[in-house]
């Protein structure tokens, strides 16, 4: 029973979110897949956040809170994952939620394919703006350009234990995306789930406000812990650009990229690529040597 339905881990780091951890562990609460923990972990929050996490630890003995001095979120997930027994995690922050079915589809999906690494699912917005996340599919070239996958998707504890986990230096934003890549270095499948099971709250303000220039600021910091990853997704995309262009399809490829907008645009997409991570080893890498 215990192999075919494992313990799942479900973290949920909250710092003054108490307005909104009811629903988040509602959500929890009401999962279909019944053999879970939740771990709250309590970011020196100074609002009603303990008393709401506690009244959830009392009815049901499946809830946790732990607590620490305001650290961050990457920090929080970590001291809670520290503190977790699943053989699968499922981080949650404490303003989102997830559809009742999300970690029964999840960790049978993980349970039965040991080459997959990461799954995540559709998504949906809620609270001051509604309607779908359209995020692209996962693409393993992309990735290491634009985030696809959000925070609230289940791994393998087997496999947070072969990464440095979630980085403190990545503060103010875009730690789960600098998580994801330590985790896919070594390898790996990412499934999407077809369906929308998680629910991303917007508010007026929120860490990801401003995300513009907080992508500007934090990409090189995720570019320079990866700087070898990088490297080598240059070298390769250089490669297969060079070839394509030198190629007898590269005029068909091109003409049917005009006839169809959905194709990618390879040319633009590698030069893009090419340019940013020319300018970030001219301008840090060099640096150093």
């Amino acid at each position: 029973m215990i192999m075919n339905n494992p313990l799942v881990s479900i973290i949920v780091p909250c710092y003054n979110q108490g307005e909104y951890l009811i629903e988040a562990l509602e959500s929890v609460e009401c999962q279909t897949y019944l053999n879970w923990e939740c771990i709250v972990v309590d970011d020196g929050s100074t609002d009603n956040s303990k008393d709401i996490a506690l009244s959830f630890c009392e009815k049901d003995n499946r809830f946790f809170y732990i607590y620490q001095e305001n650290q961050g979120p990457s920090i929080a997930r970590n001291f809670g994952i520290a503190n977790s027994h699943g053989r699968f995690i499922l981080p949650l922050d404490g303003d989102d939620k997830i559809h009742k079915n999300y970690v029964e589809q999840a960790a049978s999906i993980l349970n039965d394919n040991n080459e997959v690494k990461i799954v995540y699912c559709k998504a949906e917005f809620f609270g001051k703006a509604s309607g779908e996340w359209k995020l692209e599919d996962y693409n393993e070239d992309l990735f290491l350009i634009r985030n696809c996958i959000f925070c609230t998707a289940m791994y393998r504890r087997t496999d947070y234990d072969k990464t440095r986990g979630y980085n403190s230096i990545m503060k103010e934003g875009l730690e789960d995306w600098e998580f994801w890549i330590s985790m896919l270095e070594l390898g790996g499948i990412v499934y999407k789930i077809p369906k929308v099971y998680f629910y991303y709250r917007i508010k007026e303000q929120s860490r990801n406000t401003d995300w513009e220039s907080k992508i500007k600021m934090l990409y090189p910091r995720i570019m320079n812990i990866h700087s070898d990853m990088y490297i080598q997704q240059y070298c390769s995309l250089y490669s297969r650009y060079y070839n394509l262009r030198n190629s007898r399809f590269y005029s068909l490829f091109y003409w049917l990229r005009e006839k169809e907008k959905k194709w990618i645009d390879f040319k633009v997409y590698i030069y893009h690529f090419l340019v940013k991570l020319c300018n970030y080893i001219t301008q840090h890498l060099c640096h150093k040597s």
